[in-house]
């Protein structure tokens, strides 16, 4: 009986059709799988027809309805897999199937396609201009290399043909996935070396056969990252009914091979920019760990409450919701389980207080002391140097390292600082209060020494996670194979946390990995946002060295980014409904579509605006009801871990990013104040980057001058 599969090319397009044409892929699909070999050729119902001048001859059409047509491409003997492509109007299905060519990778081994037909028309035309070229693009990379890595002669002979990157760009849309990132990669300046590596290697099958074979059944089995087989008689409804969560946990191959390695030595890190896959790498790497041979539980964590929200849905649906392997993942913040720990030890525990509350604290014990420092900087020094190294008394703070501090303490002013600090301390004790890193302190002392509580740690969004943190996840998992798998991009570093990993014992060389490709959103969008940050430099995860976006992109293309300046809120306001109307006009969904800005006054002001034109709105605050209907209102902050189709920021003005008030003046601190501005442009890059398709920026007044030059 044929079976039936899905490309990554369909799903893409698929949420964009209307609701009757998504209900004719349903029909037609179920029938589909219903059908014998026999049958399916023979049928008139489904019209599975052959495509004229075909550059592949295994195209074929199905009926979806009467102006619409399923693209597939069907095996050689009219049996096995026929892999669904893509569902496109009767006239333009029939001429995007005549142009396309599928094939086997020779190194990857994955099924790929191209537009052959275009790549015929174009190449010439730069093999023209290449005679005149001072130097072509990859003269420095041999034939016999460039096929190593993959690249077959049709592509080889455009590649030949390149003088520079634009014109490799110009080509990126025609070009096979696999084959286009070996060249993205080379054209940045990657070694051949590390193009396998990072390329070739992830992206080939661990039982991918030892020589390419063109049988479509063996190919898409190699190709499980963009392809997914329907094998069971409920999944199709399953899959049809809920496409995006259906791909919401799929793992991509530049992610496989680092979430399924059988077991890593030690500590593991995975960077990567938005839309990487490093959540998803996270999470099926705790199904990995959950098939192991072992039974000890495992401890998924994170920054926030809402990302440990989302966590924990998603875990459900890639484990099927299957509840003795859940059962074994306790999914919560670090702050959560710290204080579950410390509860489980004491009967009292203080309440933590926020940051507003410390910072209203800190004042009172500057004006009690008479101090000469402000309250900014005590709260600072007690948060980076005395918590972050876990100093308990003045000794070790009148010895301890500084780093990132940039104002100069001598033993004098230390003694100041010292006091301040057993003051604070005090206040709070006699308030019965403390703060969610002195309980994570707390935790910490309580598990040294003591067995530990679980087999591996996951941790997702290391980025944000303050020294004090760490030393809970170091003492919950003890150290050796396979204790801690963590995942961040420090890019997206939006609250003021500082670290390093190995003085925590938490080394990773050896066992870092840095994923490139951007499988969420456009590549102009991610090209917009990252110039956000190329005036900066980014310190790595690890606390040493810095972190690039070098190499980092995206294989799906788009509208540009829109960027636009109004003289009033009001007009802002105005646009940035007519820009919603629009975008529910083109067929996006309300929940498809977010807004957000630094402050909730923007989001006050866009709601009522939004309300009267009556467009539905949900303010989002916490964990996202993903069902709910409305367009989604929140804060930058609250931005992280969420993605729309499209996004609008709003009121990205001189005044609020940044945001004086949470700028240390340069003349009290230069390296507080870099930090703090560092961390604003993060968060604006944050909001950015959760755009899948587009993506619009406005202020009112003067811009803030975090936009690149060309706004």
């Amino acid at each position: 009986m044929p079976r039936l599969a899905f490309a990554q090319s369909f799903w893409d397009g698929y949420d964009a059709l209307e609701k009757p044409v998504r209900a004719g892929v349903r029909k037609a699909m179920a029938k589909f799988q219903a059908m014998s070999a026999a049958e399916l050729n023979a049928d008139k119902g489904l019209h599975l027809e052959s495509v004229d001048k075909a550059r592949d001859p295994r195209m074929r059409t199905i009926r979806i309805t009467d102006f619409w047509r399923g693209v597939v491409l069907a095996p050689d003997d009219g049996s096995g897999v026929f892999l669904l492509v893509h569902v496109l109007p009767h006239d333009d299905a029939y001429t995007w199937a005549a142009k396309r060519l599928y094939s086997a990778n020779s190194a990857t081994r994955a099924l790929e396609v191209r537009n052959a037909v275009a790549l015929d028309e174009l190449t010439p035309l730069y093999e023209s201009a290449a005679r005149t070229a001072d130097r072509l693009l990859f003269a420095d990379v041999s034939d016999g290399t460039l096929r190593e890595l993959g690249i077959d002669d049709q592509v080889l002979r455009a590649a030949r043909s390149l003088a520079d990157k634009a014109q490799l760009e110009a080509f990126s849309t025609l070009l096979p996935e696999d084959q286009l990132e070996v060249l993205q990669y080379l054209a940045e300046g990657f070694g051949p070396e590390e193009v396998y590596r990072d390329v070739v290697a992830v992206r080939r099958p661990a039982d991918a056969p030892a020589e390419p074979v063109e049988d479509l059944a063996t190919v898409i089995a190699n190709t499980p990252a963009r392809i997914r087989l329907i094998t069971g008689g409920h999944e199709l409804e399953e899959v049809l009914e809920k496409p995006f969560d259906a791909w919401r946990v799929f793992l991509h191959p530049s992610q496989r091979r680092v979430a399924y390695r059988t077991s890593y030595s030690g500590p593991v890190q995975v960077t990567g920019g938005p839309g990487t896959g490093k959540t998803v790498a996270a999470l099926h790497r705790v199904k990995h760990l959950l098939g192991g041979s072992g039974s000890g539980r495992i401890l998924l964590t994170t920054y926030t409450n809402a990302l440990a929200a989302g966590l924990r849905d998603m875990l459900g649906l890639l484990l099927d919701d299957e509840e003795e392997l859940l059962a074994r993942v306790d999914v919560t913040t670090v702050d959560a389980y710290a204080n579950g720990v410390v509860r489980a030890s004491s009967a009292g525990v203080p309440k933590p207080i926020g940051d507003r509350d410390q910072r209203q604290l800190w004042a009172k014990v500057v004006k009690q002391l008479d101090l000469p420092f402000t309250d900014r900087f005590m709260a600072q020094e007690y948060r980076h140097v005395v918590l972050g190294q876990d100093i308990h008394d003045l000794d070790a703070y009148l010895g301890a390292q500084r780093r990132g501090r940039g104002t100069g303490l001598g033993p004098a002013r230390r003694r100041q600082v010292w006091e301040g600090v057993e003051r604070f301390e005090k206040l709070l004790r006699d308030r019965g209060e403390t703060t969610y890193l002195r309980v994570c302190a707390r935790a910490a002392r309580l598990l040294d020494g003591e067995p530990a509580p679980y087999a591996h740690v996951v941790v997702d969004e290391a980025q944000d996670l303050h020294p004090a943190q760490w030393r809970v996840l170091r003492a919950a998992a003890q150290p050796g194979p396979d204790d801690l798998f963590v995942t961040g991009d420090p890019h997206q570093r939006i609250y003021d946390s500082r670290v390093s990993l190995g003085s925590l014992g938490i080394a990773t060389a050896g066992r870092s990995f840095r994923l490139r490709v951007n499988y969420r959103s456009t590549e102009e969008v991610l090209a917009w946002s990252a110039r956000l940050l190329a005036p900066v430099t980014v310190e790595a995860l690890e606390g040493e060295g810095s972190d690039s976006l070098a190499g980092y992109r995206s294989l799906l293309h788009g509208r540009r980014p829109r960027a636009q300046g109004y003289p009033t809120r009001q007009g802002e306001t105005e646009a940035l409904v007519a820009d919603v109307q629009a975008l529910l006009a083109e067929g996006l969904a309300p929940r498809e579509i977010g807004v957000c800005a630094r402050f909730n006054l923007s989001l006050d002001a866009a709601e009522e605006k939004l309300k009267a034109a009556g467009v539905p709105v949900l303010r989002v605050k916490g964990q996202v009801t993903h069902g709910a209907e409305g367009v989604r209102l929140a804060t930058m902050h609250a931005m992280k871990g969420l993605e729309f189709r499209a996004v609008s920021v709003l009121d990205v003005g001189e005044g609020t990013l940044p945001f004086a008030r949470e700028i240390t003046p340069r003349e009290a601190d230069p390296l507080q104040h870099d930090a703090d501005l560092l961390r604003e442009r993060c968060l604006l890059f944050v909001a950015c980057t959760r755009a899948r398709e587009a993506l619009s920026v406005t202020w009112h007044g003067v811009p803030s001058p975090f936009l690149p030059p060309a706004v």
